[in-house]
């Protein structure tokens, strides 16, 4: 039976958790902002063939999570540019999710997640459904810093 007490709790839990989760999401309008303002990082996690159908989110890295260095890639990232924000998205935020629980669960903190993903679905409208600018997958690649620091 759920007593007043148990009940107050779970609004507790419930109102923490969802202030935690709040704290590490983007909307894909926020992350353009960020990108605009040089205050973030936005890396891709999706794999080339995705970037080549629909393209890259204007400014965003494209680092396939499925490659072997993805992880070296992401802490070289994380570790060279102690003054932007890095946020990580993906079609519909599946994999995003995935990828935040196990930073989470390695003590990484401090990563962004844009929970719509490129397409949308269920978390809120995708970077591409808003009509936010996207390039191809060639351009996103190229204007990529080869030793992944963002300069200012």
């Amino acid at each position: 039976m759920l007593t007043r007490r148990t009940f107050a709790l779970s609004l507790v839990a419930l109102a923490v958790a969802t202030t935690a989760r709040a704290e590490t999401t983007l909307t894909p309008e926020q992350a353009l902002a960020g990108i605009e303002g040089n205050k973030l990082i936005l890396i891709d996690v999706r794999r080339p063939e995705e970037w080549q159908e629909t393209g890259v989110a204007k400014g965003a890295w494209p680092l396939d999570m499925t490659h072997k260095e993805f992880g070296p890639r992401l802490m070289a990232v994380l570790q060279r540019n102690p003054d932007h924000q890095v946020a990580i998205i993906c079609r519909t935020g599946n994999r995003t999710g995935y990828l935040m629980n196990v930073l989470a669960e390695n003590k990484i903190n401090g990563v962004l997640d844009v929970t719509a993903g490129m397409a949308g679905g269920p978390r809120g409208k995708g970077w591409i459904p808003s009509g936010l600018p996207t390039v191809s997958a060639q351009e996103a690649y190229d204007t990529m810093p080869r030793d992944l620091t963002k300069q200012p």
